[in-house]
């Protein structure tokens, strides 16, 4: 059964895209901790980031440098911060989060937005890119 991430990188479940190639998909967090919290997972559907092959984790790491430095043209932060918990849902992905205090890093806290608000922040991480 395909998780929640492949049926958005299929496009049966909708999402707010900031980037796309053939191998990797970003897109923002729905329930994020923070404006700009993104959401980087390779197309090819695997469980674990070190089940990944090498090629793999490094093209996702690049991947994920270039929406990071997006995210840090366009949402006011200190650092983008990155982690990878990946339990909640079988499929690698790498969370980019703006910070400004330790408690945007914490998964209990999060962000309410409007879906005006999430397009327009979608837009113009794209377009720092």
């Amino acid at each position: 059964m395909s998780s929640i991430f492949t049926k958005i990188i299929k496009g049966e479940i909708p999402s707010y895209k900031i980037a796309e190639d053939e191998d990797f998909y970003a897109f923002l967090d729905i329930n994020p901790n923070a404006k700009g919290h993104t959401l980087v997972v390779p197309k090819k559907e695997v469980n674990k980031i070190f089940d990944l092959d090498k090629k793999t984790y490094a093209d996702l790491m690049q991947f994920a440098y270039k929406i990071a430095k997006a995210i840090e043209k366009t949402i006011s932060c200190e650092r983008v911060g990155m982690t990878v918990i990946g339990l909640e849902v079988p499929h690698v992905h790498v969370h980019l989060i703006p910070l400004n205090s330790m408690a945007d890093a914490t998964f209990g806290k999060k962000e309410k937005l409007s879906q005006e608000e999430f397009e327009n922040i979608a837009k113009n991480i794209a377009k720092n890119l």
